[in-house]
């Protein structure tokens, strides 16, 4: 069950934007789309390689109420932090809100 007091983040939710640069090419800006309240848990952090590769490293867990778009290609900035969206999961398909399993960005 999900308590209004257990949201007591303010996140700002951030898609990204492609500005010309003006020399014909483009870069990428991070444009804030709503601020909202989340609640932030650290989450246990696994590396592995596989074939020479790094999966996944999920670092934090962040709650927010369930919204009608929400894509993982943007990213959460919480103060001075930034976290890349790694999964989104919808608990019981319940469309009350979504866990948000992240890795802080550096």
């Amino acid at each position: 069950m999900l308590r209004s007091g257990d949201l007591n983040k303010r996140i700002e939710i951030q898609a990204p934007t492609k500005v010309s640069d003006g020399m014909g090419g483009f870069t990428t800006v991070w444009t804030t789309l709503r601020t909202i309240n989340a609640a932030i848990w650290d989450a246990t952090s696994n590396e592995r390689n596989q074939a020479s590769a790094t999966t996944l490293i999920i670092s934090h867990r962040i709650r927010i109420r369930h919204l009608s778009v929400f894509k993982s290609s943007w990213r959460l900035k919480y103060n001075n932090r930034y976290f890349a969206i790694v999964s989104i999961v919808n608990p019981g398909e319940k469309n009350e809100y979504y866990d948000l399993y992240c890795k802080e960005a550096t």
